[in-house]
C-alpha cells in the first residue's frame, strides 16, 4: 500500500466518522460565500452544496 492509498484511507475513515460534521462545514462554508457575494448564489449554494456532499460521499440529514 502506497503513501497515497494511506491518505486515501485516512480520509475515507474521518468521513465516515465526522460526515456529518465535514456536511455541516460544507454549508456553513456556501453561507459564508453567499453571504460575502451579497446573495449572489442564492438557490445555487445549495445545489453546490449538495454536489459536494454528493462528490464525498455525505448523506443530506436535514
Amino acid at each position: 500500500m502506497g503513501f497515497m492509498d494511506d491518505i486515501k484511507g485516512q480520509a475515507e475513515n474521518a468521513l465516515s466518522e465526522h460526515g456529518d460534521q465535514v456536511g455541516e462545514a460544507i454549508d456553513k462554508a456556501v453561507e459564508f460565500a453567499d453571504e460575502k457575494t451579497g446573495g449572489k448564489l442564492g438557490d445555487k449554494g445549495e445545489m453546490i452544496a449538495d454536489k459536494a456532499k454528493d462528490a464525498l460521499g455525505i448523506d443530506d440529514q436535514a
